[in-house]
């Protein structure tokens, strides 16, 4: 599992350990009562969507948007610190329990594909801040979009 694995993880983690439970109790149900067609088709759309609700918005059948500020928010307040991780990639991986070293953000930089000099940290940093909101919003994240420029 990569650095950005684990950042999303981090950060989806709840959402997505909700969907195996919303997706296997549609599953269950329709099996123990195959002698009623009828009833049959009607629990299992009814049964997902009120259990990923809470969790996360869906946006169109099959996909999900998980909000990061409310999760983000929270785990800067679970970290006792003062973490700003709306500007900062290591606030953020700070935020999410993970090691904010040098050599894992050079790391991180090389799977998402930065070119620029990793020992220029301070302007790696800001395009890895920058790369990892697009990339969470393209993987399922609702990021402000001012985040996102």
């Amino acid at each position: 599992m990569g650095i950005f694995d684990k950042i999303k993880h981090a950060i989806f983690g709840e959402a997505k350990a909700a969907e195996p439970v919303a997706a296997g109790a549609p599953t269950t149900e329709p099996a123990q009562a195959p002698a009623s067609p009828s009833a049959a088709p009607s629990p299992a759309p009814a049964a997902p969507a009120p259990q990923s609700k809470p969790v996360a918005t869906a946006t169109a059948p099959g996909t999900a948007t998980v909000d990061i500020v409310p999760i983000l928010d929270a785990a800067v307040k679970k970290s006792g610190q003062k973490l700003d991780w709306r500007r900062s990639i290591v606030d953020l991986m700070k935020a999410v329990g993970m090691d904010a070293s040098l050599p894992e953000r050079k790391e991180l930089a090389a799977e998402l594909g930065y070119t620029g000099d990793t020992n220029d940290s301070a302007k790696m940093n800001m395009w890895l801040h920058k790369a990892l909101m697009k990339r969470l919003s393209e993987n399922g994240g609702k990021v402000p979009a001012d985040l996102l420029d």
